[in-house]
């Protein structure tokens, strides 16, 4: 493993900075998997960087076959003892892990922009990991998010795709957008099949922890930001590619 980062110290909570947010779990993850289903593939399921399992426990009722890795042995015992045995847990490294098998299915799900070489794991996917017919779930917070763009205007970041000290305690070692996530996995020989976003964003994720306590925020207005996303990609909390597998890349 990469000796000088500490994945148990990323993952944890700063001063002003959650890893997760309330909004990251109850409002982004089942839009991210209502986002994927119409492309799920039959067969085996690779999530790439697992976390506490919150995101794992969504995929039970679509795949008998589950394996994630996950650089924290903290997140894994937190993961594995609310999923128990219904999850084969890997601790690795994407660079250092190794796989037997190709999966039908792979999910990277807020992860790559955590990376310190992100092309050359997409190319372990591509070359490796993925099926000769399978799908890679690929999704990254988006540097032009309203959210992110109005805290430019408002001096607190300097641009759009700058790393925030606190992103940078939480191990961010970039900020993507559209063009450049896309751009990052096709220099990893991957086949974009389709790019979209995932739910319109004006506000930060810790506004949206405090309206989810009130009244305010109804399940319609959250379905409504969901489709507005579909139509405006590049305005959403996050960016998604589906890729396939595509030559092999050196």
């Amino acid at each position: 493993m990469n000796s000088s980062r500490d994945y148990n110290k990323e993952f944890k909570d700063t001063v002003d900075h959650k890893y997760a947010y309330n909004f990251d779990v109850d409002v982004m993850q089942p839009f991210m998997l209502k986002s994927f289903i119409t492309f799920f593939m039959q067969g085996n399921l690779l999530e790439l960087g697992s976390f506490k399992g919150d995101f794992t426990k969504r995929f039970l009722p679509y795949f008998d076959d589950i394996t994630c890795i996950e650089a924290s042995a903290e997140a894994i015992e937190i993961a594995r003892s609310e999923l128990e045995k219904k999850v084969k847990f890997i601790h690795s490294t994407f660079e250092e892990a190794s796989l037997t098998s190709t999966y039908d299915n792979i999910v990277l799900t807020h992860v790559l922009e955590h990376l310190d070489n992100p092309v050359a794991v997409l190319s372990r996917i591509n070359n490796e990991w993925l099926s000769d017919n399978g799908k890679l779930f690929l999704v990254c917070p988006n540097a032009n998010a309203p959210s992110r763009q109005i805290a430019v205007k408002m001096g607190l970041i300097s641009h759009n795709t700058a790393i925030t000290p606190a992103e940078k305690e939480h191990g961010h070692q970039i900020t993507y957008t559209l063009e450049t996530l896309e751009r990052d996995a096709k220099a990893a020989g991957m086949k974009v099949i389709q790019r979209s976003g995932i739910f319109f964003k004006a506000l930060a994720n810790f506004q949206w922890d405090k309206l989810l306590k009130t009244d305010i925020i109804s399940e319609e207005y959250l379905e409504g930001c969901y489709k507005l996303g579909l139509q405006y990609p590049d305005l959403c909390s996050s960016i998604f590619l589906l890729c396939e597998k595509g030559a092999k890349s050196e």
